[in-house]
């Protein structure tokens, strides 16, 4: 159905308009008219029309400037001109209001019917992309929540993949670095420092959770994630590394607002901690700081530069460069390790004497670290012995060249040795997984079967897997049953049946095509001619 308004101040044109729509659009069409400019807007906001013929000279308001007035109140309206004047400027304001016809009377009724099917046809195209629209928004309102959720889990919990992170990023649209965690913490009332019935105001509050990212989102441009027993962490991207005075004031009395609005609206209770503005790697640093800054404090909201003694290094202190030094290192980064921990010893050596002992213990502490990282890695076994040298070493160096090589060799014997261990562990397990499938290839093996006898989870076997044969696990297992079957099909006392059977097929017709597929010919042609 097509809502059609025809404004005119003579009734014999809106006759003959009703006329023309009535017989060669019977049954699709409901018409209004009015008479005048004041009629025609006041008729357009309650019928709201999805085509307006629009005369231009009617008493009062004119026809440009009652389409202006229409076309606040409804955007998507089709309008065509049908008027008597021929004027130019008449013209060019129509065109610029969207007016899809311009029309001189007298009109045959061939132009009217064929301009109102053009006009129809794009009320039908309009009517579907918003549909479309309305669809698309549906499933974002599904999806949007899952991938937030899954960025939120991928930061906090340090995900290693950092490819992974970035798909996050670029699907959510974060281009900042940086940003602080809040943590919101539900219950039924407040209880000293923590919040009553837990579990009672989860289960609501994960009833109401569309509603609880509603009003967050009004509060804070973040990211939601997923509510964990009574809590909510929430991701607040930031380009700036920290919060003026004023700003976090701002940011406190936007939490404080947040907590209230969802208190009125659910009639659940909450506390909201926020954490320090740190890099993405350090976000459940800042989330523990959030949960930690409520447990010292009794008040709704808090923060963790009001409630938690904050150490601070001396200025000019290289702190970013220092944790980049051992979260390469952990990461088994050996190239960015050391040109990370250069840049570290030579701050030290310019704003320090060659001899200084400071630059030896933080030497010897660096050191220290990244030998126990190795420990911990299974890159090498814990000998109490095993470094006591190390402190008459460090404090004999004279030449500062000879402390810094000293200290870049340790480093990057440490980075060696985790990237051997990983390597070692993943070499280790492909060797274990290729074993099974050759013992195994004949029975009705799947990627779960291998990933639980190995113990590990199916996607981290099917990643590991592909990275070291360049295949993955089904095309692997099809090449050995097929290079197996090669050697059955000579010989000739065993039938077609059998041998499908002996390399883990059931069903001889889905053999063959398998077979055919890996080696361009059946199972029968390469037996009676051999090797392609």
């Amino acid at each position: 159905m097509y809502k059609i308004m025809l404004a005119d101040d003579e009734g014999i044109v809106i006759e003959s308009l009703q006329f023309i729509i009535e017989k060669n659009f019977s049954g699709k069409c409901q018409v209004e008219f009015a008479k005048t400019g004041r009629n025609v807007i006041e008729l357009a906001e309650h019928f709201r029309p999805d085509i307006a013929f629009m005369d231009i000279q009617m008493p009062g308001i004119n026809g440009i400037d009652a389409m202006k007035e229409i076309r606040k109140s409804n955007p998507g309206i089709l309008f065509i001109v049908l008027s008597a004047y021929d004027k130019f400027d008449y013209a060019q304001k129509a065109i610029n209001l969207g007016v899809i016809e311009y029309l001189n009377k007298p009109v045959s009724q061939k132009v009217i019917v064929e301009v109102l099917e053009r006009a129809m046809k794009m009320v039908d195209e309009n009517r579907e992309k918003r549909s479309n629209d309305l669809i698309i928004k549906e499933k974002l309102e599904i999806v949007v929540p899952i991938i937030e959720n899954g960025f939120i889990y991928s930061i906090m919990f340090q995900e290693h993949f950092t490819e992974d992170i970035d798909n996050y990023r670029n699907m959510l649209g974060i281009t900042e670095d940086y940003g602080y965690m809040l943590a919101l913490v539900s219950g039924e009332s407040q209880k000293g420092n923590y919040m009553t019935n837990a579990v009672g105001t989860s289960i609501k509050a994960q009833m109401n959770y569309q509603k609880i990212r509603e009003l967050v989102k009004e509060e804070y441009p973040c990211i939601i994630g997923s509510i964990m027993s009574n809590k909510i962490a929430v991701f607040v991207p930031c380009e700036k590394k920290k919060l003026d005075y004023n700003e976090r004031i701002d940011l406190i009395e936007k939490s404080r607002n947040l907590a209230r609005k969802l208190k009125n609206n659910l009639g659940i209770s909450f506390r909201i901690g926020i954490g320090s503005i740190r890099p993405l790697n350090e976000s459940m640093e800042s989330y523990n700081e959030a949960l930690n800054s409520l447990l010292n404090t009794t008040g709704s909201v808090a923060h963790v530069d009001d409630v938690t003694p904050r150490y601070n290094n001396e200025e000019g202190y290289p702190v970013d460069i220092e944790k980049s030094v051992l979260n390469s290192l952990k990461e088994g980064n050996t190239a960015d390790c050391i040109r990370q921990a250069n840049v570290f010893f030579d701050w030290m050596s310019e704003k320090y004497l060659s001899g200084d002992m400071n630059v030896k213990l933080k030497v010897l502490e660096l050191v220290l670290f990244a030998e126990h990282e190795v420990f911990l890695s299974g890159g090498s076994n814990y000998v109490f012995s095993g470094r006591e040298d190390y402190l008459a070493a460090v404090t004999e160096f004279k030449d500062i060249t000879a402390l810094k090589n000293w200290f870049i060799s340790k480093l990057t014997e440490a980075s060696h040795n985790i990237v051997i261990k990983k390597e070692e562990n993943s070499n280790s397990m492909i060797k274990k997984a290729q074993d099974y499938i050759l013992q195994n290839f004949k029975k009705d093996i799947s990627l779960d079967d291998i990933s639980r006898e190995l113990d590990i989870s199916p996607y981290y076997f099917s990643k590991i897997f592909k990275d070291h044969t360049g295949t993955n696990f089904i095309e692997y297992l099809t090449n050995v049953r097929i290079e197996k079957a090669k050697i059955l099909l000579q010989d000739n006392e065993r039938s077609m049946k059998e041998i499908c059977g002996e390399v883990g097929y059931s069903d001889p017709n889905y053999f063959s095509r398998i077979f055919k597929k890996y080696t361009g010919k059946t199972p029968t042609e390469y037996k009676e001619g051999g090797a392609v």
